[in-house]
């Protein structure tokens, strides 16, 4: 079986759509950036970096300064997958990242999301 097409695919081109995403629900982009950077380790300026530079999903999370060690706590189905049974562990890390999304979108309160941090 071939990889998955996402791990090409850039961050700039799924971030905006993250942020399309909250805002229809009447959030915004800093909710955004704060999931991300809680799961990554990026502060503002690295996630500007990559968004920048383009790089693409498996080097996003490969340059990661540091995964949050309460991401394993991140539970639920996305895209019609548990996150805590994905096996591999990029996919893992994306599909955490699509439900910390998600999770803003609905509405959850951020101490929720962020898993009490």
């Amino acid at each position: 079986m071939g990889e998955h097409r996402i791990y090409g695919m850039s961050f700039a081109s799924i971030y905006p759509l993250y942020v399309q995403k909250v805002e229809r629900k009447e959030h915004s982009r800093a909710e955004v950036d704060e999931v991300i950077t809680w799961l990554t380790g990026y502060d503002d300026d690295g996630l500007e970096t990559a968004i920048a530079d383009g790089r693409d999903l498996r080097t996003f999370f490969a340059e990661a300064p540091e995964m949050n060690p309460n991401a394993t706590l991140i539970t639920g189905v996305i895209c019609g997958m548990r996150v805590e049974e994905i096996e591999d562990p990029l996919m893992q890390r994306i599909r955490w990242m699509d439900k910390l999304v998600d999770e803003v979108a609905r509405g959850k309160k951020m101490t929720s999301i962020l898993r009490g941090s």
